[in-house]
């Protein structure tokens, strides 16, 4: 096998020169232009110079010369290794991928004539779906001539909105389909901001547990102390009759 005409021996050190096929990328003798405007390993500006300029910078530095930008005039190229950029790129990938969160619309169904307990309860479900990261969807439903009252859902709606100020805003505006009114609210923050805020929070609450664990084993320790410490100063005298030293 030869490299720009020279002979590669079979255990050579340096990694075969290679053409890799990339629907991403061009890479090496793929690059089919005249010319490149040519990026180093360092991201510092070469300047525009001959492709096959280009593919012998890459040989003598053992990288790939990679065309990252085919749209311009001429073309970016930049030495890279271009393994180590692809599996650097399929990482990223990966992470931004388990970051991402789909938003989940959770659903809250109230009654006009809602009592105050009962409203309290809610509520504080509806502020831990939003602070999860999720919508809500809020249902008011209305029975028998509870219809001809629309208004009352239309206030308990906004009330709800209130109080969850600090948690969500109003996405959707309460609005009547038959029996039934509706009013979605969305979370203040994404829900990836709301995992990692929650992950926060827990690693809090173990740290917090193992440093009361820690508290708990030496105040035993002291304690078993403290005891062997007494019974040593305890004398042969002690243990012997009150009668006996008269």
């Amino acid at each position: 096998m030869t490299i720009g005409g020279r002979p590669e021996s079979i255990g050579q050190t340096k990694r075969h020169w290679r053409t890799v096929i990339s629907n991403e990328f061009r890479i090496n003798e793929r690059i089919r232009v005249p010319e490149v405007r040519l990026v180093g390993p360092q991201g510092e500006q070469v300047g525009i110079v001959r492709i096959e300029q280009a593919l012998q910078l890459a040989r003598e530095h053992d990288l790939d010369l990679v065309e990252v930008a085919p749209s311009a005039r001429p073309p970016v190229a930049k030495l890279m290794d271009y393994g180590k950029f692809k599996y650097e790129n399929a990482q990223k990938a990966r992470e931004a991928r388990r970051n991402q969160a789909n938003t989940v619309i959770k659903e809250m169904k109230l009654r006009p004539k809602i009592d105050e307990h009962d409203y309290e309860t809610k509520k504080g479900h509806v502020v831990r779906f939003l602070k999860g990261g999720d919508k809500v969807k809020i249902t008011i439903m209305f029975r028998g001539r509870e219809q001809s009252r629309p208004e009352l859902g239309v206030s308990l709606l906004r009330q709800l909105a209130a109080d969850v100020a600090d948690d969500g805003v109003v996405e959707q505006a309460p609005r009547l389909e038959g029996r039934n009114m509706h009013m979605v609210l969305a979370p203040t923050r994404r829900k990836s901001e709301a995992k990692a805020a929650e992950a926060v929070q827990r690693e809090k609450r173990i740290a917090e547990r193992q440093e009361a664990a820690e508290a708990n084993k030496r105040a035993e320790a002291e304690m078993r102390a403290k005891a062997t410490s007494h019974a040593k100063k305890k004398g042969p005298a002690d243990n012997m009759d009150p009668d006996s030293l008269l």
